[in-house]
């Protein structure tokens, strides 16, 4: 039996959702669902599915929703679905307060509703190749650098895209973080748009974070440093190098480059959540991941404001959890 879907939130990023569900055997997109009438005509015509200006009408019609509406709308909508135990796949971050995302996490774990976090970087293939060969690494360095857009400005850099790379970071590193310093600055919007963390583990792991969505270049790359190799992977091109140490009297190094397939990573998260319904089993992106991440952020944003303050800097930042 097909799992009736709906998607909530028909602009950029909900059109690929709905094309995912769409491709898929074992779903049938149902409705989809925007206050805006042109992305609902739009939809409409381009899926042939049934458009509703009212997410709550979807209920009772749908087994599961995906919702990818603006982060200040994250908890009422993703509320209503677990509150009536239907089983959600929401886009990150998990929500714009920390209250509110462990309010999420909350309803779900009490009606055991599957709740997965659109953490989309858990399902690169080039993560996916190399998270088993990934033990006790010592040092970690992202780079993840983009054209400025006004899609996703309504958070800041931290919660838009160094999300990614901290809930990645958080699922390779079982160790508590026991200090952050973090810095940061607006450019072109009111809220921190470049901003650098280091986050150290009681484990001694050390996590250096750089997130920019001004730069003139795109970048996704993230490096770990372990005792026995080195590992370089580009996310957006989905290679990876590798340098492994072979200790001895003469230590040697080989370098290696693996050869992986680009798949599609939505697509793959889609597949994840659907599997997670049908089986019954936790998704791979928890709301508690989600949720740990967002806690994160909110300490590096803390951290930055302090720093702007220590130099003066007037421009409102706030940025509270």
């Amino acid at each position: 039996m097909k799992l009736r879907v709906g998607v909530v939130g028909a602009g950029y990023l909900g059109t690929f959702h709905c094309e995912k569900y769409k491709h898929l055997d074992d779903t049938e997109l149902v409705a989809v669902a925007d206050t805006d009438e042109e992305k609902r005509t739009k939809a409409a015509e381009r899926f042939k599915v049934d458009v509703v200006p009212d997410y709550r009408s979807l209920a009772g019609r749908v087994d599961a929703v995906s919702i990818v509406v603006p982060t200040v709308s994250h908890y009422e909508v993703a509320g209503f679905f677990l509150k009536r135990g239907i089983p959600v796949l929401l886009e990150k971050p998990i929500t714009d307060t920390v209250l509110h995302a462990r309010k999420l996490v909350a309803i779900a774990e009490k009606n055991n509703t599957a709740f997965q976090i659109g953490h989309l970087e858990r399902f690169n293939s080039a993560i996916r190749t190399v998270k088993g060969m990934i033990r006790k690494p010592v040092f970690i360095e992202v780079h993840r650098l983009s054209p400025f857009t006004v899609r996703g400005t309504d958070v800041d850099v931290v919660r838009d895209l160094m999300i990614h790379d901290l809930d990645i970071i958080l699922s390779l590193i079982p160790s508590d973080i026991v200090s952050i310093d973090a810095v940061g600055v607006p450019v072109l919007t009111g809220k921190i748009d470049i901003a650098n963390a280091r986050l150290k583990f009681r484990n001694g792991c050390v996590a250096n974070v750089t997130a920019s969505r001004v730069s003139t270049e795109r970048m996704r790359k993230i490096r770990l440093f372990q005792s026995d190799a080195y590992f370089s992977i580009d996310y957006g091109a989905s290679k990876v190098n590798i340098v492994r140490i072979h200790a001895g009297p003469r230590p040697e190094l080989d370098a290696q480059q693996l050869e992986i397939s680009k798949e599609d990573s939505l697509l793959e998260e889609i597949k994840s959540f659907v599997h997670a319904v049908k089986t019954g089993e936790a998704p791979i992106v928890k709301g508690r991941d989600g949720l740990s991440a967002l806690e994160v952020a909110f300490k590096i944003l803390a951290r930055i404001q302090r720093n702007l303050a220590v130099i003066g800097y007037e421009k409102n930042t706030d940025h509270s959890g």
